[in-house]
Formats: C-alpha cells, sequence, structure tokens
C-alpha cells in the first residue's frame, strides 16, 4: 500500500470547517480562497478513504470518522508545534516564544515581573492573555499555554491536580476595599460579619479563584453577603468601589496601590491566598519557558525584601510617633527645646551640683527628664536610678 502524506495545512483546514460549521466562514478566518480550502479537505480524505465532513445540511458537520480523526490529529500537530519551537529556542534565548495565562488579579500583580523579562530577553515574544483559573488549568494541561499565573491554593478540577506541577511564588493578604466617599472609609476598627451582610459588594465572577476564595469564607462563618454586581473586569471591580457606594474584595498590594481606595479590617480575616506559577507535569520546557521561572523565583525574592523593608521602616516609624506623643503628654511639647535651669532653679534642687551628691530619679524627675547614659527617662516612670552617681544633666549642661 502506497503511503502519502497528510501535511499540518490540511488538518488546520479541517480544524476551521470543524468550528465554523461552514466552508466559507473558514476560508475567511483563514483568509484564503474556499475553492483551495475545500480542494485541500478532499485531498485529505482521499489519502484517508473516509469521509470526514457531512455536507448535506445547512450546516457543515463532522462525521463519526471526522470526529475521531479529529481527536487524533489535533494531538499530533500539538507535537509537531512543539517540535517547531523546540528548533527556534535556543539556549541563548536570542530567539523563542513563550504563552502564559492569568487571570484578572495576577496579571496586575505581576506585570512589572513581566516587564522585567521583556526587557531582559528582548528577543523572546510573548504572549500574555487573560483568563479565568479554569481556562489557565486546562490550557496548561492541554499545551495550550507554557505557563499559568494563578492562586495556587486549590485546583479548580480534582482532574487536573495530577497534570499540573506547581510552584509557590509568595502569599497574598486579601481586603476590603471601599472608595473614599464610602462610610466606611478611614475605619480602623474590624468590620464584623453581621455588618459585613448589610455592605453591597461588587466581586468577580465564580470562574475566578478570587471569588472561591471569599464563597468559602462566607460559608465557613455562615455570611450571607449581599452581592450587586458580578463581573470578570479588574477594572471595573476597582472603579465601581472607587464611587463610594459599593465594597469589593481585592489583594492588599492592589487595594493599597490604589490612591482612590481605602482598606477596612474584617474579624474574622479574611483568607490569604498564593501567587503561583504552574505549567504542565512531564511535558517539555522551552529554554524561554525555564528562564521566566527562575526570573519569578528571584523577583519574589527581591520582592519579599523589598516588602520586610517597608514593614521595618513603618515600625520604626510607628516608634518614633509613639516617642513623640509620650514627649507631648509629658509635658515637653513637640518640636519645643528645653530651657536650661536658672541658676536659682538648680540651688532648690535636692542634691544640688554644690554638694555633688548622687542625683537620684526623684531629683531629675522633678524637671521632668533624667539623661543617664543618653537614655531619656520621663517624670511619670517608675523612678530609675542614674547609671553615674553624681553627675546628673539638666537643660543640656553639667552643672
Amino acid at each position: 500500500m502506497e503511503s502519502k502524506l497528510v501535511f499540518p495545512r490540511s488538518i488546520r483546514y479541517l480544524f476551521a470547517v470543524a468550528e465554523h460549521h461552514s466552508f466559507t466562514r473558514a476560508a475567511e478566518a483563514l483568509h484564503v480562497s474556499q475553492p483551495t480550502l475545500s480542494q485541500q479537505i478532499r485531498l485529505l480524505e482521499e489519502v484517508l478513504h473516509v469521509q470526514l465532513l457531512d455536507r448535506s445540511g445547512r450546516n457543515v458537520r463532522l462525521t463519526d470518522a471526522g470526529e475521531v480523526y479529529l481527536h487524533h490529529a489535533r494531538r499530533a500537530l500539538g507535537e509537531l508545534e512543539a517540535g517547531t519551537r523546540a528548533i527556534h529556542e535556543v539556549q541563548d534565548l536570542s530567539r523563542g516564544s513563550l504563552r502564559l495565562g492569568m487571570n484578572p488579579i495576577t496579571e496586575y500583580i505581576t506585570t512589572p515581573l513581566l516587564e522585567d523579562f521583556v526587557a531582559r530577553h528582548p528577543g523572546i515574544a510573548m504572549s500574555a492573555v487573560e483568563m479565568s483559573q479554569d481556562d489557565i488549568e486546562a490550557g496548561v494541561a492541554e499545551d495550550q499555554i507554557d505557563i499559568g499565573i494563578v492562586f495556587s491554593d486549590t485546583f479548580s478540577s480534582e482532574g487536573r491536580s495530577s497534570e499540573i506541577d506547581k510552584h509557590t511564588l509568595f502569599v497574598e493578604t486579601l481586603n476590603l476595599a471601599v472608595g473614599k466617599g464610602h462610610r466606611l472609609a478611614g475605619r480602623r476598627t474590624p468590620l464584623s460579619a453581621s455588618e459585613l451582610e448589610k455592605e453591597s459588594l461588587v466581586l468577580l465572577n465564580t470562574q475566578f479563584a478570587l471569588r472561591r476564595h471569599f464563597d468559602l469564607y462566607c460559608l465557613e462563618y455562615r455570611i450571607a453577603p449581599h452581592i450587586a454586581i458580578e463581573t470578570n473586569s479588574l477594572n471595573m471591580l476597582v472603579q465601581s468601589a472607587s464611587l463610594g457606594r459599593l465594597v469589593t474584595i481585592l489583594p492588599s498590594s492592589i487595594s493599597e496601590a490604589q490612591s482612590g481606595l481605602y482598606s477596612v479590617p474584617l474579624l474574622p480575616q479574611l483568607p490569604h491566598h498564593a501567587i503561583a506559577l504552574i505549567c504542565h507535569k512531564g511535558a517539555y520546557k522551552s529554554a524561554a519557558c525555564q528562564a521566566f521561572g527562575e526570573m519569578a523565583t528571584q523577583w519574589s525574592a527581591a520582592r519579599y525584601q523589598a516588602l520586610q523593608q517597608r514593614l521595618g521602616d513603618s515600625s520604626l516609624q510607628a516608634d518614633a510617633r509613639a516617642r513623640a506623643r509620650r514627649g507631648e503628654a509629658h509635658g515637653g511639647g513637640r518640636g519645643r527645646r528645653r530651657q536650661p535651669l536658672t541658676a536659682r532653679a538648680r540651688a532648690r534642687l535636692p542634691g544640688n551640683a554644690s554638694n555633688r551628691r548622687p542625683a537620684t530619679s526623684e531629683a531629675c524627675c522633678e524637671i521632668g527628664v533624667v539623661v543617664a547614659g543618653g537614655e531619656k527617662a520621663s517624670f511619670r516612670h517608675r523612678p530609675v536610678l542614674c547609671r553615674e552617681p553624681g553627675v546628673y544633666r539638666l537643660g543640656g549642661k553639667h552643672p
């Protein structure tokens, strides 16, 4: 039996006709003439000695043989495309491609990572598609995308978890977010579950992991939320909340970056979630795919260090503000310079300088401050002995 070659072009033509149920619409989508497309399908049927399409009705549809063939042809075509990518993706990353799938939340959070990768590897053609978590997992499992950036706590399908490898980048906290015109803006005390039920919410729809996190939270604490708007757009979440009437749920890194939004604490706290990379387990990983994974790991580590630095700076600022408040409470007044004591005032002090007696904390506290080894102690605090007997500093001078 003489073997005949089947070219990928003929298979792609068959895919298009099966998708559009029309030779005319398929030809338009492929930017070829209808006679050319029809001829290629006929040749394919002659090679296979079977009818693949039923042309008798108003709409063209696959025959039973066509359904079976298309299933195997799709897998074969995927392998051919993987081979083509492997040829062009050299180890020095001068050429190649990278297909990413992200949901609206992970897209916003990881955009700086994507920008850094493109700047470092300008020869890599990146395709980033926004989709739901379900579609990302399906795309990774079916090799339609190389890497998905998702919420890693749970997979939407138990069957998918065995097909997918994941690598956690970092953990995000969730916050209630409101606009500056909302009555909860600036509130510091946590909102209770019963109070949350009275608020109108704008949320992502149930295809997105962020929404599923919130739904599980409500189920656990028996909360019946009032959901006014469901959407698949992060921009609509932010804009709707910013108008001041609706409340939304956002990762802290997003809500804090929006000047028109205010975070509101909730009790019990909203769950944390992890941002992770997922890829097809055991599948070929291109040089670009491996480079992106390594860069994402470095980026998340740098992001964590920057966060710790900000938290440390905030803690230092809070300590400084607390010390300033204590100074004001003790009568010093913020920004007021203490005046040196006059000779008459010094003479009235118990254990004054002329006697050179050790200065006790009680003697020093009568003027509001004692300096011992460089440490200031308020007169409202419990008595503290000076570290150097016989030496005390008043108004910045030694007697």
